[in-house]
């Protein structure tokens, strides 16, 4: 199939599509209401090959992912350590004896599973490898610990930016003006394609960022409209009102994002919380 300028040729017996001359997507087999069709793995370069979340730790998934490198993968990245992109790196890189590249925070510790990161990357400081250069760009909000890579004008975007779904963002570790922030921040770059961890790839970039940007604003601007018509209300009330646009059986998810909303205004002096309930700063 083809889309954009992004050519994918499927093979059904492990669900790989050729994105372009150096980079070849798996999909995991753990598709479900979070992870749309699956976990995206990436595979860059040709002479030497680096894995781009190996996703979770599935053994048919592992077993594709090695018999695609054919003994070429040299370095393991994850975007970040969430359950659903970064255990099969841990099997991965025992199986292969190859370091993970990544990073940890002390917030993210305390959500996710411990995972041993070989090399820890840096903001903007390239990884080089003998036929391609990864760039790492911090991108918290999501997590705290997120990155995103830079490839030859591809952004693999990780749980930042997701082809047809909207990203949770769960405080402590996901914070809302972070994750604003970090959008932003992506526009220094040169990308023509982002690659997300979820989904198909994505050609107009910087209109799907603007977009995203736009959404959570509005979103926003619900919770500071309810927040004027009621002298103060409590998240669960709240919740509602302010998603009543969302399916009530994703409430129980959405409530993380409002709370990462409400600690955003509370952060921009725009409201208060007594411990239960909210209200506006007049």
């Amino acid at each position: 199939m083809v889309i954009g300028k992004v050519y994918c040729q499927e093979r059904k017996d492990m669900r790989i599509a050729k994105i372009s001359e150096e980079i070849q997507r798996l999909t995991a087999d753990n598709g479900g209401v979070f992870t749309g069709p699956g976990t995206n793995t990436y595979l860059i370069g040709n002479e030497e090959l680096s894995i781009i979340d190996p996703g979770p730790d599935l053994d048919k998934h592992i077993e594709n992912i090695i018999e695609i490198g054919d003994g070429r993968i040299t370095k393991i990245f994850i975007t970040h350590t969430h359950q659903d992109h970064s255990p099969g790196a841990r099997t991965l890189s025992d199986r292969l004896n190859v370091p993970i590249y990544g990073c940890v925070t002390e917030s993210s510790q305390l959500r996710d599973l411990p995972i041993d990161i070989h090399h820890t990357v840096a903001h903007r400081s390239a990884v080089k490898s003998s036929d391609h250069n990864i760039v790492p760009i911090h991108t918290p909000g999501h997590a705290s610990n997120h990155f995103c890579y830079l490839f030859d004008g591809f952004l693999f975007t990780g749980d930042h930016i997701m082809q047809g779904s909207t990203v949770v963002i769960a405080p402590p570790d996901g914070n809302m003006t972070q994750y604003l922030d970090s959008l932003e921040m992506i526009k220094e770059f040169s990308v023509d394609t982002i690659l997300p961890g979820h989904g198909d790839p994505i050609n107009e970039p910087f209109h799907e960022i603007d977009a995203i940007i736009a959404h959570r604003l509005k979103r926003e601007k619900k919770v500071l409209d309810q927040l004027k018509d009621l002298e103060s209300i409590d998240i669960q009330s709240l919740l509602p009102k302010v998603y009543d646009d969302v399916n009530s059986f994703m409430h129980p998810i959405a409530i993380l994002s409002l709370e990462a909303h409400l600690i955003r205004l509370i952060e921009n002096n725009r409201a208060i919380f007594d411990g239960q309930r909210y209200s506006l700063i007049e």
